[in-house]
Order: C-alpha cells, then sequence, then structure tokens
C-alpha cells in the first residue's frame, strides 16, 4: 500500500476544510496520509483541531535537521539538477529565482524530516511555494507527487506552474475554466495528467432557514478574507454609490485579513460607519445565520477558483451575484441560479444589486434553482467520493478517466452551456 503525504502551505485552514476532508476520507478507505504543513495556521477551526497533534510541520526549524538538510543539499544535489537549472534559468525575475532556491532548500528540509515515513507520494494542495517544495522532496524521497490547483495558484502566482506540470504524476483541479487554462498556456503538458474534481458543500448543513425580518433594509453579505485578492474595496465604492442613490441598505463583510486596516479606513472615508460592517472572522457554525440573514451574497474577487462561499449561498437557497470569470459561469447560470456580472464594471454590478433588491419576492424560483443546481453538480460527498476512487487509481499508477468530472450524463449537459459562455479574465 502506497503511504502518502498531504501538504499545505498551511494546515488545518478555516477556509479550506476540503483539505481535511480527502484526508479523512483517504484515510476511511485504508490509506495511509500523513498530513503536512509548512506554517502553523492562526485560527484553528473547534472541528479541526484534533489534526494539529498529528501534523508535521516544518516551521519553526529544527537545528538538528537543518544542518542534516545542507550536508543532503551538498551530497546528492545530482537529484535535482534539472530543477536548480529551471530554478535559475529564468525567464523569471531575479526574486523569484532567489525564492525557487529558498523553497528548493526547504523540499530537501522536508524530505530529512520525513525519511523515517517511508512516503511513496506527496499530494499538494495549491501551486504556491508548497508545490516546488513538495516536488523537490519527491525527488529526495524516491516518491511520485500531484498536487491540487485551485485559482489564484494558477491565474495570478503561478510560479514555475510549466515545471510542476511537466514532472507531477497528475493534476487535479478544482474546474473546467482551468483545465482550459492550462491546455492554452501550457500545451507542452500531457492533457491525461490534468483531471477536473468539483469540489462541493454538505446540503444537510448547509440548508435554507427560516426568513428572517430585516426592518426593509436591503441586505448584502460579502464572505472572505482581507486580501487584495478578494477586492472587498469594489464593493464598499459599490455601497458609497447605493447611498448616493438613496437605496436603504446594510452590507456586512465576514472575514479577517491583512487589508482589515486599509479597508476600516476607506469606510470612514466614504462615511459608510453606519452602512457597512467588517465583522471579523465568523465561525462555520455561526455562519449559516449570516446567511439566512443576507438577500444578496456577492462575490467581487480578481480571481477565483469556484468559490464555496457561493456553494453555500446557493445551498441556502441566497441570491448570489458574482464576477463572470475563470470557473464561476460553472456554478452560476445568469438569471437562473443566480447573477453574473461584468468584471470590474460598477455599473453593471450596481445594476445587478438594483435589479435584486426591487425584484425579491419574483426571484423565489432562481434561489430554489440555485440549492437544485448546487445538488446535482456540487454535492460534497458525491464528489468527494468521484475524487478519491480517481486519486486512488492515479497513486497506484492506473490511468484514471480524464472526463471523470464529465461521467454523469446529467452534468455533461448542464456544462454544455456554461464552457460556452466561459470568458479569459483580463
Amino acid at each position: 500500500m502506497k503511504k502518502i503525504a498531504y501538504l499545505a502551505n498551511s494546515f488545518p485552514e478555516a477556509v479550506e476544510p476540503y483539505v481535511a476532508a480527502e484526508i479523512w476520507e483517504l484515510r476511511r478507505r485504508e490509506q495511509m496520509v500523513v498530513a503536512c504543513s509548512f506554517r502553523h495556521p492562526k485560527l484553528v477551526p473547534e472541528q479541526l483541531a484534533g489534526l494539529t497533534s498529528e501534523t508535521v510541520y516544518i516551521f519553526p526549524l529544527r537545528i538538528r535537521l537543518a544542518i542534516c538538510t545542507c550536508w543532503v543539499c551538498v551530497s546528492r544535489v545530482s537529484l535535482i539538477y534539472d530543477l536548480l537549472w529551471r530554478a535559475l534559468a529564468g525567464p523569471e525575475s531575479i526574486r523569484h529565482r532567489v525564492r525557487a532556491l529558498v523553497h528548493t532548500w526547504l523540499g530537501v528540509y522536508l524530505a530529512v524530516a520525513l525519511r523515517e515515513e517511508q512516503i511513496t507520494h506527496i499530494h499538494i494542495h495549491h501551486g504556491y511555494f508548497s508545490s516546488w517544495a513538495g516536488m523537490v522532496a519527491a525527488r529526495f524521497l524516491g516518491a511520485t507527487f500531484s498536487m491540487t490547483l485551485h485559482g489564484s495558484d494558477l491565474l495570478v502566482r503561478a510560479d514555475y506552474i510549466d515545471c510542476k506540470l511537466k514532472h507531477c504524476q497528475f493534476c487535479v483541479t478544482v474546474s473546467e475554466f482551468n483545465r482550459g487554462y492550462i491546455r492554452d498556456h501550457y500545451p507542452e503538458a500531457d492533457p491525461a495528467k490534468v483531471v477536473v474534481h468539483h469540489l462541493g458543500v454538505d446540503l444537510d448543513f448547509w440548508r435554507p432557514l427560516q426568513e428572517i425580518s430585516r426592518g426593509g433594509s436591503f441586505s448584502i453579505l460579502g464572505v472572505g478574507r482581507l486580501h487584495a485578492i478578494k477586492n472587498h474595496e469594489f464593493l464598499i465604492r459599490a455601497c458609497q454609490q447605493l447611498k448616493v442613490l438613496n437605496v436603504q441598505f446594510r452590507c456586512v463583510i465576514v472575514g479577517e485579513g491583512q487589508e482589515r486596516g486599509r479597508l476600516q479606513s476607506l469606510i470612514r472615508e466614504l462615511d459608510l460607519q453606519n452602512e457597512v460592517e467588517l465583522c471579523g472572522h465568523v465561525h462555520r457554525e455561526d455562519l449559516p445565520l449570516f446567511y439566512s440573514r443576507a438577500d444578496v451574497v456577492v462575490l467581487t474577487s480578481h480571481s477565483e477558483g469556484i468559490p464555496q462561499i457561493l456553494m453555500e449561498a446557493m445551498a441556502m437557497e441566497r441570491l448570489v451575484l458574482a464576477p463572470e470569470i475563470t470557473g464561476i459561469p460553472e456554478l452560476i447560470c445568469d438569471h437562473r441560479t443566480g447573477f453574473l456580472y461584468q468584471q470590474n464594471s460598477m455599473g453593471d454590478f450596481l445594476a445587478k444589486l438594483i435589479h435584486i433588491a426591487s425584484g425579491k419576492p419574483s426571484l423565489a424560483d432562481v434561489r430554489q434553482e440555485a440549492r437544485r443546481y448546487v445538488d446535482l453538480n456540487f454535492n460534497h460527498q458525491r464528489n468527494l467520493n468521484m475524487w478519491a476512487d480517481d486519486f486512488i487509481r492515479r497513486v497506484d499508477g492506473k490511468s484514471g478517466t480524464q472526463e471523470s468530472s464529465n461521467a454523469n450524463p446529467i452534468l455533461q449537459q448542464v456544462q454544455l452551456p456554461v464552457q460556452r459562455n466561459r470568458i479569459i479574465p483580463v
């Protein structure tokens, strides 16, 4: 039986429950899985707290392992000559090349830390620095490796993705858009290596709740970490326009992150203290109440995979509004399961918001269709089962079904119009 190291930048993260779910599913199928992470998360969900004691953490570094890592780097450098050449040859910037060298050293350190575990395969979530380190560690351990690509790790920060795609045993990605993007931008990558598996949500947990009176004002909810890629500034500036138009509304943004200070200053600058609230981190168990209070759940990100917050809101029969980018149209059919707007178009965004605000009673069919669509295509347990079957086959060296995400004939029918409407982000 293979022994798998499951690697993430930070684990277990509240916003990435799918990583723990995949580990648990593999273990349920009697696979041996070692959870690995470079960093401890700042916040650990209560239901995932038990995983921290069994996770192999790289930071803080240990002196003895660091010394051993330096010796291995010198004595066995021939194992990674080609990776070192790729890291140094460019065309990446000098800063990125230096970072790649540091990540190479961390990969060797990871191999040293796992040397007694007899790891035969490493799977890495996200294509950030951990994927380069995991690739290096696999070389020194004589193991194969694979990775899951989500959104920004492919579309925004795709450092050395060509090399990672070349050397991985297989690559899982979360949307048909991403697979098409890989095919178009990395034609040298073997298409048989790249498989789509949609994430999903638990529809028993994310279920409609009783309607809550909102006092007549239009309620807007944004959920996501306070990071520049999430583009919360766009939402706040849209709120300022709603106020100018005398729309009675209340906007709540759930999430924490490095942008809090800047966004709070923007709210004060635009005199929106009474209309917009940054309420910080909210535990998963409390999120359904926030969704149930919202007339619309909005997403304004520059880049995404297929966001789980939209799946959660749709499963709870909430109206959603998101940019028509990347894999989002695979989840939202405009005016059927939710609403899409042209990315960065304030006019289109406001028009859709005002349409939703004025048409709430007549949009019940959209809300109900949203939950049905999520149940059909983004059911957590069903998609997790399909992923695990394919993952185990591929780790064992058996060819998975390249079109496994489209095996369901019903799913084929709903995906065809989505792919015709796909657009490339600018």
